[in-house]
């Protein structure tokens, strides 16, 4: 108790300081023209695909990120750049792809490749805005530490509580996502006990960390409608539906399970390079999964279950956020961006988790809502290292140098703005990177190991109007013009710099 009566004071003690820096030194708080600033509120979602009611999935229950949708810009072709925590957050949060910090790790920290790297959020503080983290927002774990440059306050973290079930919770023990986020890196996740791999309890919401973590931002929220002379930059990060899959029971039994299919097609492409799929290990750490194998349709079915109750769950601690920013008056002041840090496999080619290249690992849900700016869908592609730029153009701020991203900020409102006419994205297996051009019909994959010759390269190429399920490698048989044109792409961008130690 003294402990965080301790965190607590010391934050209070940080706000009462920012505040008083921006009476003593006149830190401008208006933006060009003499506007207030706008105040930004980025919410980060783990493990999150595109499995949301605004982007057409039937099943899914998630009013309040459709909500959002209505008002916002929902990007449809919208890509992480490695579909793994640590790397696709470094790229949202530094503006750098992994293959230019030479990081595709969890236990790497950025600042080891860059030392002197301004964040995003750093980039709003040094613009006078007050920066907030909460929840998951840079990985932390697996030796990887926060970033206390970036934050006005000190960062706050929900005690993590994995279960809720008492059964679950004697059987773990120290439970995994403690291990990750709590201790000392000093054992290994592999030698902990298994844990549930998912979990129903009749519990309130607050039980669980996002629950937790949207109580803790509904605070913060009143506090900035107190402070409105002090423009905010609010980075909240919900961890469902990241596995475990455990939520209250209702939102369990908002889904009928009858009416879940398993995924289409369950097998590898055909043709594709024994290492490209992932092995889906992550999923293997936790109880009642087999260790090598298929699973069985009905524990299938289950997990398909667990993860749609899951993102209801974390949909509604969003709504509990959207709803304060709502009646505290700041929405017209605040823009708004709902972003997922890659996708999931939900057993399509038989793979489940992320770490892989393929469609469903990298697609990722994005929504940005700007005051005064009409909503709508964006076909476009964009990549995540392209939102650290949009967001200090939408706010008015200088013009983002040395990022490997582009600003979208033209089509926030203009679903026609010409935007990319591809992305990249990457995964590596070993010493070989798979690097992968995405465009709007076709993903060329290239596997090759570091400093070698091109023509060393193992390929992959998928054509998503004639196969959109990615049934088979279709490199030996495509047009030499496509291929060539879609090399010549992959080309532009810098050879990619190894693992960094």
């Amino acid at each position: 108790m003294i402990a965080v009566l301790r965190r607590e004071w010391i934050g209070e003690l940080a706000i009462a300081a920012f505040a008083l820096m921006v009476v003593l030194v006149g830190v401008d708080l208006r933006a060009e023209g003499g506007a207030a600033k706008k105040n930004v509120l980025l919410i980060c979602v783990d493990d999150l695909k595109p499995l949301l009611g605004c982007y057409g999935d039937r099943l899914a229950i998630t009013p309040n990120l459709d909500r959002l949708a209505k008002s916002g810009m929902l990007f449809r072709n919208a890509y992480c750049n490695q579909a793994v925590c640590s790397p696709s957050r470094n790229a949202l949060l530094t503006g750098l792809r992994p293959q230019t910090l030479g990081i595709y790790d969890l236990g790497t920290n950025f600042r080891k490749a860059k030392p002197d790297c301004v964040t995003l959020p750093q980039y709003f503080k040094n613009a006078g805005y007050r920066t907030e983290g909460m929840g998951k927002i840079f990985h932390v774990g697996h030796g990887n530490v926060n970033d206390k440059q970036s934050w006005s306050i000190p960062h706050w973290n929900a005690k993590v509580v994995g279960y809720a079930l008492p059964e679950n919770k004697a059987a773990q023990g120290l439970t995994r996502e403690e291990a990750l986020f709590e201790n000392d890196n000093s054992k290994p996740i592999q030698s902990l006990p298994k844990g549930a791999v998912m979990e129903k309890a009749d519990v309130g919401d607050s039980l669980y960390a996002d629950g937790l973590l949207a109580d803790r931002v509904v605070e913060r929220l009143r506090y900035a409608a107190d402070h409105r002379d002090e423009p905010f930059f609010m980075a909240v990060g919900f961890v469902k539906p990241h596995l475990p899959f455990c939520a209250p029971s209702r939102y369990w039994d908002m889904h009928d399970p009858e009416k879940f299919a398993l995924a289409e097609f369950r097998q590898a492409p055909v043709g594709a390079p024994d290492y490209a799929p992932t092995k889906w290990g992550e999923l293997r750490q936790y109880r009642g999964i087999p260790e090598k194998g298929a699973l069985e349709e009905k524990l299938q079915r289950e997990l398909i279950h667990g993860y749609y109750a899951a993102t209801s769950y974390m949909d509604a601690q969003v709504g509990k956020v959207l709803e304060t920013l709502e009646a505290s008056g700041l929405a017209n002041d605040t823009i708004v961006v709902l972003w997922g840090d890659h996708g999931w496999h939900l057993g399509d080619h038989g793979m489940w988790c992320k770490h892989s290249n393929y469609e469903q690992a990298a697609r990722i849900p994005l929504i940005v809502r700007v005051p005064g700016k009409p909503a709508g869908e964006v076909q476009g592609l964009v990549e995540t290292v392209d939102i650290y730029p949009t967001l200090a153009e939408l706010a008015g701020l200088d013009t983002v140098v040395g990022k490997d991203g582009q600003s979208f900020a033209q089509a926030v409102g203009n679903r026609d703005a010409v935007l990319r006419d591809h992305v990249i994205h990457v995964f590596p297996r070993g010493q070989i990177l798979g690097r992968a051009i995405r465009t709007e019909r076709y993903r060329l994959v290239e596997w090759r190991k570091f400093g070698a010759e091109e023509v060393k390269s193992q390929w992959e190429l998928y054509d998503y109007q004639e196969d959109p399920l990615e049934k088979k490698n279709l490199f030996a048989d495509a047009s030499k013009e496509v291929i060539e044109e879609l090399k010549a792409k992959l080309r532009s961008h810098p050879l990619p710099i190894p693992q960094i130690k």
